[in-house]
């Protein structure tokens, strides 16, 4: 399958990627997962707009990450700056590349590798910074590149760095349910 032929199936009460060629069903995100995905995009969301630094997306945005054969991720919550924002320009079809940052909260059925294999591809595909929120030990992972890995708990802040110019949010805040 292509991306294209992803973009027309039709819509209902399930998502869908692309990986490498092939249809993966994606169920939907229980209250937890929906409520911390919130939890972080709706102040990243205000600093982000507040400063125009460019955009934020939420889960139904997909990203064509590879071509023949094609992948198409759709992350929690992903930016993008506004300079590449103006360069691409609106698209009714998946925006082609990786986010400036993704952000991929936790499900309870999401293994290990599968994680791993969404945090190598974001990066592969150009994502500057990968924010990997973990619900149950209430932690969030922040992958800069694939060497360069920093684990925050309850107790620390998350920091959007360079890419995210003053972001700043207490990981405890993100789980507050």
């Amino acid at each position: 399958m292509t991306a294209e032929e992803l973009l027309k199936l039709p819509r209902g009460k399930f998502r869908y990627e692309l990986i490498k060629g092939e249809l993966k069903q994606m169920s939907p995100a229980g209250h937890d997962h929906g409520r911390i995905g919130m939890e972080l995009a709706i102040p990243l969301g205000h600093h982000v707009k507040s400063l125009k630094l460019g955009k934020v997306y939420l889960a139904e945005t997909g990203f064509k990450l590879q071509s023949n054969p094609d992948t198409v991720r759709a992350p929690d919550i992903a930016f993008i700056r506004q300079e590449r924002v103006e360069q691409t320009g609106s698209t009714t079809g998946y925006w082609v590349g990786a986010p400036d940052l993704a952000v991929e909260v936790v499900s309870p059925g999401d293994t290990v590798n599968e994680v791993d294999t969404k945090v190598t591809e974001w990066l592969e595909a150009g994502a500057r910074l990968v924010w990997v929120v973990n619900p149950k030990p209430k932690t969030v992972t922040v992958y800069r590149s694939l060497t360069d890995i920093d684990v925050l708990t309850e107790k620390d802040t998350l920091d959007g760095g360079e890419v995210v110019p003053g972001f700043q949010i207490a990981v405890a805040e993100i789980f507050t349910i």
